[in-house]
């Protein structure tokens, strides 16, 4: 059998997003600041999702560059972020990913 070793592409790039990337895309249906999403994770999830401040901006700013979400206009010094349309699609295709592999998971635990 032969192996074959290909680079694996930044899930920014390909769309194939890591757990914290979906959770702050799923927090910004509608328009958050950086703080209001760490709050809206943390309360949704009761207290299972924590993103720290460090991790939280770093992926912000990796969803920014690559299209997934928008800076909003703010009146004030919070940077307010909004999911649009390339991200919901991305979003959309990581939940339908993530179905699959349940799907597939739960056929293999009954069989075992």
């Amino acid at each position: 059998m032969r192996d074959m070793i290909m680079a694996r592409s930044s899930g920014f790039e390909s769309g194939d997003l890591a757990d914290a990337a979906l959770y702050i895309l799923l927090a910004l249906v509608h328009p958050r600041h950086g703080y209001a999403v760490m709050q809206f994770l943390e309360q949704e999830s009761r207290g299972t999702v924590a993103i720290g401040p460090a991790s939280l901006y770093t992926t912000l700013k990796k969803l920014v560059m690559a299209g997934f979400i928008e800076e909003l206009d703010g009146d004030d010094s919070r940077r307010v972020y909004h999911l649009n349309t390339k991200g919901r699609d991305v979003l959309v295709r990581n939940i339908e990913r993530r179905r699959q592999l349940l799907a597939m998971a739960e056929h293999i635990m009954e069989e075992a």
